[in-house]
């Protein structure tokens, strides 16, 4: 099933046009890797799906954004931000003990039944893959976890408001192999239940996790397909020379 539909997108940042004429669909239950160097558009066409964008006062868009076939423009902001989860570059946990950091999403969705909290915030934990590694220290301060345990904490407590959709920026630019082959453990797993976008400067990690990837320059999308065939017979010179290392 289609989850997202892109018909003739454009974005501006007051002159600056970082998106120019993306078409684009996005599957449910996929990966999508999206890879390109500095200044690309990358961020900003993650941004546009979930409406962050609109903060900036310079932004302005023409085209047409559809989740399941209803034009974002005409949700509700609040509705539209609950469907589509995002985990950020760096971790940036509450200044709250771990349950809390989860917990919060769920109390402000009217939750307050004690069993029902901790039920809740075990299987975002288990989903988030850090359960195990937090479960005797729920009590404790978040920042007292490792960088990459912050960052799974994150991705935990967006997965705890049940979203459909996750959006991924950089989520491992700051964090060891290890901690980063945690987190990419957790993508695969959690496509099975979310569809995953995920912007990577990294395409090495693109191509480990991703099922389609989307090669984007200069605010166009140049390319897209499956994962295994950007990586190993790209359509355009430019997506072979920037994966390739020639550029970016």
């Amino acid at each position: 099933m289609v989850k997202f539909k892109i018909r003739d997108l454009d974005v501006w940042f007051g002159p600056t046009h970082a998106i120019k004429q993306v078409n684009m669909e996005i599957q449910s239950h996929e990966i999508l890797s999206v890879i390109g160097p500095s200044n690309s558009g990358k961020t900003t066409f993650l941004r546009t799906l979930n409406r962050l964008s609109d903060l900036h006062a310079s932004f302005r868009m023409s085209g047409i954004v559809e989740m399941e076939r209803v034009d974002t423009r005409g949700m509700d902001v609040e509705t539209l931000r609950r469907k589509i989860g995002m985990v950020f570059a760096l971790p940036l946990p509450l200044p709250l003990s771990i349950f809390e950091n989860v917990a919060y999403g769920i109390r402000m969705q009217g939750v307050k039944n004690r069993k029902t909290l901790e039920e809740k915030v075990e299987e975002a934990l288990q989903q988030g893959y850090l359960w195990d590694e937090v479960k005797d220290r729920l009590d404790e301060s978040a920042f007292k976890l490792s960088g990459g345990q912050q960052q799974r904490l994150c991705i935990a407590r967006t997965l705890a408001v049940q979203p459909e959709v996750i959006l991924f920026d950089e989520p491992c630019s700051g964090l060891d192999p290890i901690s980063t082959a945690k987190v990419e453990d957790a993508m695969v797993e959690l496509k099975k239940k979310y569809t995953i976008i995920l912007v990577t400067n990294n395409v090495k990690q693109a191509a480990r996790v991703g099922d389609k990837t989307a090669f984007f320059l200069s605010g166009e999308l140049v390319e897209l397909d499956r994962t295994d065939k950007i990586f190993t017979a790209p359509q355009d010179q430019r997506t072979e020379d920037y994966i390739s290392g020639k550029f970016g």
